[in-house]
């Protein structure tokens, strides 16, 4: 267990509005025992990086037992760490580390489905009568022998399998691998709640919650509808999976699910200062569900959306219709905004691969991230300025990916390790053969080539987290936008007595942007260099300018 006087962390139930959140993937953040995986070991080891980029907490995605299919996102113990990542002593040993360098550990929970190698699974598929019998989602067949509706998986196909043994279908909204639990079931509740106590006894300060608005199904199973081709967004699917063709109200997003999230919330106060996020999957619904889910303080403390994660470019008209969503969607609810994770290509190819200064592009998007009103996910390597992984076939892991190959190439481009020291062989991942390969020209943008370098795009990651700490106006304060100029993107932001401008020149010319009216002085310690003419900032390309109202 973690030793609380070893800890620094300050007692606050709201750490984790406004907080900057480190997302890290353990199979690619640190190999420590010469698998060519990474595993807990590995994470306690870079810790220091987290701290000196001033993160406020780590996320760790999935370190469960887990068969792997779908990379830990199918679990089989929901209160063990899988063999290849360590055990659950290494865990404890990466709590107290995280604790005594004043960083909060989140981990990851994935509860609206499980491993079929999970023994409730294994139990419940065994008959129609054993204990276990409804803890999953169990259909007969349609008197034709096809699946009892129209549901679609997200990779791919029916999201209904047969099992010969109990001669039914069960539901899967992802791999056929990971059948979806019955939260209907109260049994199937408590049984999940017992492994969030499991986890906050053991010190964790927060959990991610996983695919959060598909923990319920329409309990008569009813036909989604279709959803017309001009209303069909590509976020939560790719473009090519006819997931998209389905307006999804009765196979996730359903009423049932805010008094379980009460349930949720009633354990997390059970402990002290504990804080969950949770992933909202729909690109029709996104924002209005995270209203639902956000509002009050009894459900969850903050969720995010795909608005920033979907393939869709940002523009200053886009990012201030997102924000005004949301503010209308969840006035009193809290955003998680994040422009990179896991399982999207990685922002600086999303959207700048024809942005010839990158590290400038790269750099104003961390800005425009850390300076807009909600807390803040950060994916390992975007502070390096990474770019997606351009991978062989033949290297794919990702099933997801070979499904849907070439159209879609799966998640593994932003999945591989990461890269620490370019003089050593895998950028210092890994002595041996990583699970994905390290690609060259991430080698060139290692830790060990940009520390130091008060230009590169780790050194502003550094830089910014600490500008963001001094004005608690970025992460807490009220926004408010302004009329666009041309490529500006410009609002203010306001906390107590402090009144804050935000300028962004989202072009790759440099360009003139007339001040609001008042005595704004220019802030400093940011890194962004403009030429102040009165009342008009020239300001780069890709460049910005803060000032505070005097």
């Amino acid at each position: 267990m973690s030793m609380a006087s070893q800890s620094n962390l300050t007692a606050d139930k709201d750490w984790w509005r406004g907080a900057v959140i480190y997302q890290i993937y353990p199979r690619s953040y640190q190999d420590s025992n010469g698998d060519g995986i990474g595993d807990l070991k590995g994470i306690t080891a870079r810790l220091p990086h987290v701290a000196a980029l001033g993160a406020d907490a780590i996320w760790i995605s999935p370190f469960f037992t887990s068969p792997m299919r779908d990379f830990g996102y199918d679990v089989s113990d929901y209160e063990n760490v899988d063999s290849i990542f360590g055990t659950l002593v290494d865990f404890d040993s990466l709590i107290a580390e995280a604790h005594r360098l004043g960083i909060r550990v989140m981990i990851d929970l994935v509860i609206s489905h499980s491993s079929d190698q999970h023994p409730w699974f294994v139990e419940s598929r065994s008959s129609r009568t054993n204990a276990k019998a409804d803890w999953y989602v169990w259909s007969d067949s349609k008197p034709d022998g096809t699946p009892p509706n129209n549901w679609l998986s997200i990779f791919g196909g029916s999201a209904w399998a047969w099992d010969p043994t109990r001669m039914q279908y069960y539901m899967h909204n992802f791999l056929t691998s990971q059948p979806d639990l019955n939260l209907h079931n109260p049994e199937v509740q408590n049984r999940l709640l017992d492994v969030v106590r499991f986890w906050l006894k053991r010190g964790v300060d927060g959990f991610r919650l996983d695919t959060i608005n598909f923990y319920f199904h329409d309990k008569e199973l009813r036909d989604n509808p279709a959803l017309a081709p001009e209303r069909r967004n590509a976020s939560t699917a790719p473009a090519v999976n006819p997931y998209n063709f389905q307006e999804h109200i009765y196979d996730k997003n359903r009423p049932e699910n805010i008094a379980f999230l009460k349930r949720f919330r009633a354990v997390l106060e059970e402990f002290q200062d504990i804080a969950a996020v949770g992933e909202v999957g729909d690109s029709q619904r996104g924002l209005e569900i995270v209203g639902e889910y956000t509002s009050g303080d009894d459900k969850m403390h903050m969720c995010y959306a795909f608005e920033f994660l979907s393939p869709d470019p940002l523009s200053p008209e886009r990012i201030e219709d997102v924000m005004n969503d949301f503010a209308a969607a969840a006035p009193d609810g809290w955003a998680c905004w994040a422009l990179s994770n896991h399982d999207v290509v990685r922002h600086v190819t999303r959207w700048g691969s024809l942005v010839a200064d990158r590290d400038a592009f790269a750099k104003q998007y961390a800005a425009m991230l850390m300076t807009m009103r909600g807390s803040v996910c950060l994916y390992q390597g975007e502070e390096l300025g990474l770019t997606e992984a351009d991978l062989a076939y033949e290297d794919l892991q990702d099933p997801y990916g070979i499904q849907f190959w070439p159209e879609f190439k799966g998640r593994d481009g932003c999945r591989t390790p990461m890269v620490w020291d370019s003089q050593v062989a895998q950028g210092g991942f890994s002595t041996v053969k990583p699970w994905l390969p390290v690609p060259v020209e991430h080698i060139l943008r290692a830790v060990s080539v940009q520390q130091g370098d008060e230009t590169s795009v780790l050194e502003h990651y550094r830089r910014f987290i600490a500008f963001r700490k001094q004005h608690p106006a970025f992460a807490k304060g009220e926004i408010k936008f302004m009329e666009p100029q041309g490529d500006m993107l410009i609002f203010e932001r306001e906390y107590g007595n402090e009144k804050l401008l935000c300028v962004f020149n989202m072009s790759a010319t440099e360009a003139l942007a007339a001040l609001p009216e008042g005595n704004w002085q220019a802030l400093t310690g940011h890194g962004f260099v403009s030429n102040n003419y009165g009342d008009k900032i020239d300001i780069p390309a890709w460049g910005a300018y803060f000032a505070r109202l005097a």
